[in-house]
């Protein structure tokens, strides 16, 4: 099959297009078919060799946590999903070898139905983002009437949390660039906030939740939000890249914070679709690559200013 692998860390030219052998599921595992993956910045600093991705030994390790595509066989006789079934997920690499690949053997929990009204280079954009986004806002507590500030709002896992939030009841706040602003409109924020032109400080306080998607990477974001949150309010990090030094900045603030990391979540997929299907909740696909210029795709992803996801077609 084909598959994109890394033989070491480092730059997009680490990125090579192999053949390697099909994979043979296990126990529990499911084959599929891949028929799209989607680029999440986890890619990336995977590949970099970034955060604890540093200490990888293992090669060549094929990236990517998220697919769209068909079962080519199941789990077990009696398992749901049989072959040909249309189906999306979540790996989790690199504990396994990932989906920019035209085949994968993905855990039965990690897997669920695929929206009918999505393609599959739709579908594959939906589960790291969306399971991140919802769990953060979990972790944090959202209910209906929260005022709910979230940076990098037209972001892959952003423009989740904008219509969870949304769909929990909450006021919505969020920053991001004025091209962004109807759209992210659309999508259930309240107010939108130009990053470039003001300190989101200076016009936003008294929020119940931050969800920050951005940290302390980029001006001390994560730091600075901790000034805006109610006494009893809370900040959710996701990039826990910037943990460290923002866990020490919100105990000298007095500010509760947490950081968040995702995981595979089957069943929470299933719900997602059940949302997607009701068209409740959307996906926003801003460029889609074949597979043999996947390089262009990490470098696109790595300029950070993405509307949405980016999507590999896999059978191109």
């Amino acid at each position: 099959m084909r598959a994109v692998v890394i033989d070491e860390l480092g730059g997009t030219d680490r990125l090579r297009l192999t053949q390697l052998a099909r994979p043979v599921p296990v126990s529990a595992e499911l084959l599929v078919q891949i028929h799209a993956a989607a680029l999440n910045p986890i890619d990336a600093k995977t590949r970099a060799g970034k955060g604890a991705a540093a200490g990888i030994r293992s090669f060549p390790l094929t990236l990517g946590n998220d697919f769209s595509g068909v079962v080519a066989q199941a789990a077990y006789e009696a398992h749901p999903l049989q072959p040909g079934a249309e189906v999306y997920g979540m790996l989790s690499v690199p504990r396994t070898n990932g989906s920019y690949a035209e085949f994968a053997a993905v855990p039965e929990m990690s897997i669920a139905r695929k929206p009918s009204n999505l393609s599959h280079i739709e579908a594959a954009a939906v589960p790291l983002a969306a399971l991140t986004a919802d769990g953060a806002l979990r972790v944090a507590g959202v209910t209906a009437g929260s005022r709910v500030l979230i940076h990098a709002g037209a972001g892959g896992v952003g423009h989740f949390a904008v219509q969870f939030a949304a769909l929990a009841g909450a006021e919505v706040i969020t920053t991001a660039s004025p091209r962004n602003a109807d759209w992210l409109r659309e999508l259930g924020a309240s107010e939108v906030i130009d990053y470039g032109s003001t300190r989101f400080e200076d016009v936003v306080s008294g929020v119940d939740i931050v969800i920050d998607l951005i940290g302390n990477v980029h001006d001390n974001t994560g730091s600075r939000s901790l000034g805006v949150l109610r006494a009893d309010g809370i900040l959710v990090n996701v990039p826990t890249g910037s943990w460290p030094s923002l866990a020490e900045d919100a105990a000298a603030a007095g500010r509760r914070a947490t950081g968040f990391k995702v995981s595979p979540d089957g069943r929470r997929l299933a719900e997602f679709t059940d949302l997607i299907e009701a068209g409740k909740l959307r996906v926003h696909i801003d460029a889609v690559f074949p597979l043999d210029r996947v390089a262009e795709a990490h470098a696109l992803l790595e300029q950070g200013h993405t509307r949405g996801k980016i999507s590999l077609d896999i059978t191109r």
